[in-house]
């Protein structure tokens, strides 16, 4: 004899197909805890008789509820709620801030067999030169220039990632410059280089755009001239995902210049040339430190950066560099300057901007007016809520086994002044898990208490 199903049949109201509003109050049942492991789902024929609905609808319904893992179907016996998220099962994690993987196992097996032939072998039995060998910095200024910015190669610094790249632009920097100046959420690596270097960090107000050039010109004129470095990203911003407009960066080159402050900008998510969006570097060179990386727009695994300081700053970053003791590894070279010189490298940033569109499109459509809409193409995007909700927020996500960001470690300016939310990242969790994650997010944010604030 078959058990009796203990969910209580419900279709709510709504103008959806009847499946997808079937599978919401099921699944958010399984996600609240009101069904568990191994409780039975009622038969499709007399689910759908109780409910006014056809067959076909629980049946499209049950199949989604399978697809993102929340029930298995037993042949000859029916559908059942499977393990429940919040147990000891995997961890949707969406807190790390990376591309997906797009090199398969083959790819690589391709791009190695290719290099035991061709390879040379000085790569590997001498030390590199300091900025890098000049055939790869010509190879990544070719890269860049794709993107629409312009640099010679002899002013490139290759570095062992962006983040050796900022260290080293601040080290060379931060001699003529105590104050930095930054959006007031702004990159936690930056943040935590800036403070062992006993800078004094001020965290300036914030819109959809990005950094407020008002509030930059006011921070700029309560120091004297030439004492401050800007420390900004222009395009798709970390964690809020704003990226300013042509005005925007134009009054943020002005104000800089009118007041003698550096610049680093960071540049690390841009991944194609669009001339109504100019990189900084471009309007105010003398005096902008620019940075790139391979990281965030082709592989995760190839930790090559780019630096291109200042001319009057030059030997000081090389200096900075020679003293830092980091090197490339030949092999990621030799990587990077066979996938960028065969079309593979171009083809795969193509590929990831595909992959951005799809994943911020599910992301948009499951968490709807909760998201900030992403205006680029990257791997996050930015919820914004006050920042006791954000907690509550990642303690309960927590228990439905997803894992978020916090906005504490993005904080450039005291807890009351910073703006809040929980960025997600979108890249690294396979397609079927991240439709799940944010179903998970959905389903806590709807159940919230209004009277967390």
């Amino acid at each position: 004899m078959r058990l009796r199903s203990p969910w209580q049949p419900r279709l709510p109201a709504g103008d959806g197909p009847p499946a997808e509003r079937l599978a919401d109050a099921l699944a958010g049942d399984i996600l609240g805890g009101r069904l568990q492991s191994g409780d039975r789902l009622p038969a499709h024929r007399p689910l759908a008789w109780q409910l006014g609905i056809g067959i076909g609808s629980v049946t499209r319904a049950y199949a989604t509820l399978e697809r993102r893992g929340l029930v298995r179907s037993v042949r000859g016996r029916g559908t059942f709620v499977a393990a429940s998220p919040n147990g000891t099962g995997q961890v949707l994690d969406l807190s790390a801030n990376m591309p997906p993987p797009m090199f398969s196992d083959r790819a690589l097996a391709r791009t190695l067999a290719r290099l035991a032939r061709t390879v040379d072998p000085a790569l590997f039995n001498v030390y590199p030169p300091v900025a890098g060998h000049i055939e790869h910095r010509r190879i990544m200024a070719h890269w860049l220039a794709e993107l629409g910015v312009e640099i010679p190669p002899e002013r490139l610094l290759l570095t062992s990632g962006a983040q050796q790249a900022l260290g080293i632009a601040l080290a060379a920097a931060r001699r003529a410059t105590p104050v930095m100046l930054t959006e007031a959420l702004t990159y936690p690596g930056m943040l935590g280089l800036a403070r062992q270097a006993g800078m004094h960090v001020q965290g300036l107000p914030m819109d959809a755009q990005g950094l407020l050039p008002e509030a930059l010109g006011h921070a700029l004129r309560q120091h004297a001239p030439g004492r401050c470095l800007l420390y900004v990203t222009p395009t798709m911003h970390n964690p809020t995902t704003a990226t300013m407009g042509a005005g925007r960066r134009h009054d943020i080159a002005r104000l800089c210049s009118s007041h003698d402050a550096l610049v680093i900008e960071d540049d690390v998510y841009d991944c194609v040339h669009d001339t109504a969006l100019p990189p900084l570097v471009t309007l105010a060179p003398e005096r902008t430190f620019y940075v790139s990386s391979l990281s965030k727009t082709l592989s995760p695994g190839l930790r090559i950066g780019a630096l291109a300081p200042p001319r009057g700053f030059m030997q000081a970053a090389r200096d900075a560099l020679l003293n830092a003791s980091l090197m490339i590894a030949p092999l990621s070279y030799a990587m990077m300057a066979q996938w960028m010189l065969d079309g593979t490298a171009a083809s795969v940033r193509q590929s990831l901007r595909g992959e951005a569109g799809r994943r911020r499109a599910l992301a948009c459509a499951v968490l709807g007016p909760h998201l900030t809409p992403p205006r680029y193409d990257a791997f996050h995007a930015w919820m914004p809520m006050p920042l006791a909700r954000a907690r509550w927020l990642g303690a309960e996500a927590a228990k439905q086994g997803v894992k978020v960001t916090l906005p504490q470690p993005f904080m450039a300016c005291t807890e009351a002044d910073a703006p809040a939310g929980i960025r997600l990242c979108l890249g690294p969790t396979a397609l079927p898990d991240l439709r799940e994650a944010l179903h998970r997010l959905r389903h806590v944010l709807d159940g919230m208490d209004n009277s967390v604030t």
